[in-house]
């Protein structure tokens, strides 16, 4: 290990990089966050809030809206708020690292949750269920001394049938906890020591714990696939079989569609209905530009249910234009250019939680405002929430998987970032047991997620990370869900299937060209630009660094200018494109608005018209 000099003078060449000081940058990133360890800092800001977090500082109502938006029952009750942590006071659903949780114990990789509770409803007729939306890595729960079991995985919602253990006044639930980031399970960007683009890692309950009451047998799910003319709808008892129900959907007009549906399938064809005055109603389809939400009352003979729907397609198609001929991504049979931004889902002061539901909404609204049209939600599963908001504003999702397995930065990322990477391909260094839990979350993603119109993509492997058997995860995927693309291997190591070709250009001359798939630029930009006051750290990780808006600015612009502009026309090939990223996170100072979101680091009038003009670019060139 170089001393404390030299490993400054490797960080101060690292970002003032330019293309011909990229040996110096991955000597950096070797150094300090390669095999050899990490360099932390001691102290970073452990006072940087949101404007949402300052408003909840001492509050014990917290996350208090219904947290399955496409499945809504009026019976419910939500359990965040004041929980006890290891004999401490702690508010959930946020982890315990973070400010918001206003924890002041230390981090435990075995760690138990307690909470004493009285139900709000109570029918001793019907079924309760108490739920949790995501509990990091490894939960067991108790209810009243009766063990009620396990949950492994640290991103995905889980439910226990607590009828016969509830009682009628004062309940005591405990959760134990197991988190040692143990990379046998998805881990995500989690860290034990943080540093670089690795960030703090959180535990335990991370997302909403409520309970409902159900009806003896009730619709445990929904699965809604739509085209432009209608939806194919399956409706899911807790028997497992499917369920006889009437539906009814509310269209935009004002009037009702009904539909009696027996076996628990059904295709509702909302074009072959007749308005009031004898004509037909024509399909509202879901555009980036104007979102519509159909909504839909689902009822059996016992329970009774609420959800949404939107009408849209999203497909590859071969669009021809004289002799010429290219691979397009079509939404409803139109030609779309993804103009995208990497959404990591990190907050200054909830870490993997924001302060309110409502924080989702106003990153994608700033995103909107910035020209965006879609996310990529960056190894990371957020709450129901999140997706709604996207559906509700007509924001597209790019959706990661969240990896397990082993990652080195010098192997999976600095040197192919450079153009190395013939003999670097570490991919078989994945246990069995890695290889089996991923492709069960990775399926069990897809089931969970389906039902929202915004997601048209999944990124199965990025960059190497845990990346096994691509071919295959791709073709698993593709059975459990066609109606999505997926980038199989995003940025590099690709084989042979996927529906892009998928790359990340962060430095050097390399340019995208036309292939026979639609070619995805997945991962560029990422300039560093400090905004003091509104930083976690005194570190500076980023690909450039700009020392004013209008130098960030300007960089961002060339790099549109030399990698996007040239090739969005549609004859062209390039499909979308991926700005790194919507904030800072932590170290990484590379965000379009800070760590915070209190300040927007580029002018919003410039980014809107540049995004407008590629949006025009495409078709009219």
């Amino acid at each position: 290990m170089q001393n404390k000099k030299t490993k400054s003078l490797f960080y101060k060449e690292a970002f003032c990089v330019e293309r011909n000081r990229k040996l110096w940058y991955t000597i950096h990133n070797y150094v300090l966050w390669g095999d050899y360890g990490m360099t932390v800092e001691v102290n970073p800001n452990k006072e940087l809030y949101t404007e949402a977090g300052e408003r909840l500082r001492g509050s014990e109502r917290v996350w208090q809206k219904y947290p399955r938006p496409q499945l809504r029952r009026a019976s419910w009750q939500s359990l965040n708020g004041i929980w006890e942590l290891d004999g401490k006071s702690v508010r959930v659903p946020f982890p315990p690292e973070s400010l918001l949780a206003e924890y002041e114990g230390t981090r435990k990789e075995h760690m138990t949750y307690k909470k004493m509770f009285t139900p709000e409803y109570f029918d001793a007729s019907k079924r309760t269920l108490l739920h949790f939306q995501a509990v990091d890595q490894i939960a067991d729960v108790y209810l009243n001394d009766t063990y009620l079991g396990r949950h492994e995985g640290g991103y995905l919602p889980f439910h226990f049938d607590i009828t016969r253990v509830i009682k009628e006044k004062e309940n005591q639930l405990i959760v134990k906890v197991i988190d040692e980031t143990n990379k046998d399970y998805p881990y995500g960007k989690q860290c034990k020591n943080r540093g670089g683009m690795w960030y703090t890692p959180i535990s335990g309950i991370w997302q909403s714990v409520w309970m409902e009451q159900v009806p003896k047998h009730y619709i445990s799910g929904l699965k809604i696939t739509p085209d432009l003319k209608g939806i194919h709808l399956e409706i899911q008892e807790d028997t497992g079989n499917y369920a006889n129900a009437k539906v009814t959907i509310y269209l935009d007009n004002g009037e009702l569609i009904s539909a009696d549906v027996t076996d628990g399938q059904i295709y509702i064809d909302l074009s072959k209905h007749r308005n009031e005055d004898g004509s037909a109603y024509e399909p509202k389809p879901w555009t980036t530009a104007e979102p519509f939400l159909y909504r839909m009352m689902i009822e059996t003979k016992e329970d009774r249910v609420e959800s949404y729907f939107a009408l849209r397609t999203i497909d590859i198609r071969k669009i021809h234009r004289g002799t010429e001929e290219a691979a397009c991504v079509c939404l409803n049979g139109t030609p779309l250019f993804m103009h995208g931004v990497l959404d990591q889902g990190y907050f200054s002061d909830g870490i993997y939680t924001p302060a309110e539901e409502e924080e989702y909404e106003r990153d994608v609204l700033r995103m909107k405002e910035l020209g965006f049209n879609l996310l990529r939600k960056h190894i990371k599963i957020e709450p129901e929430c999140f997706y709604y908001y996207c559906d509700k504003h007509g924001m597209l999702v790019m959706q990661d998987m969240v990896n397990n397995g082993d990652y080195n930065f010098i192997m999976d990322t600095a040197l192919p970032t450079i153009g190395i990477k013939k003999y670097l391909n570490r991919r078989k260094r994945i246990t069995q047991v890695q290889k089996d839990f991923f492709e069960k979350h990775m399926l069990e993603t897809l089931e969970h997620l389906h039902n929202h119109p915004c997601i048209i993509a999944y990124t199965i492997f990025n960059e190497g990370w845990g990346q096994f058997d691509a071919d295959r995860m791709y073709s698993l995927a593709k059975e459990k869900d066609p109606s999505r693309l997926y980038d199989a291997t995003s940025g590099w190591f690709a084989e042979k299937d996927s529906d892009f070709d998928s790359l990340h250009i962060y430095f050097g001359p390399k340019k995208p060209t036309k292939k026979k798939r639609p070619v995805f630029l997945s991962e560029f930009g990422g300039y560093s630009y400090r905004v003091e006051g509104h930083i976690f750290s005194s570190k500076n990780y980023g690909y450039g660094t700009c020392r004013s808006e209008e130098e960030l600015w300007e960089r961002i612009y060339n790099r549109y200018s030399e990698l996007v502009t040239p090739y969005v026309y549609v004859m062209n090939g390039l499909c979308g494109s991926i700005y790194t990223q919507l904030s800072d996170v932590e170290d990484e100072i590379n965000g379009l608005y800070t760590y915070d979101r209190r300040v927007c680091k580029v002018d919003k009038e410039k980014m809107k018209h540049m995004a407008d003009s590629l949006f025009r670019w495409q078709m009219n060139r």
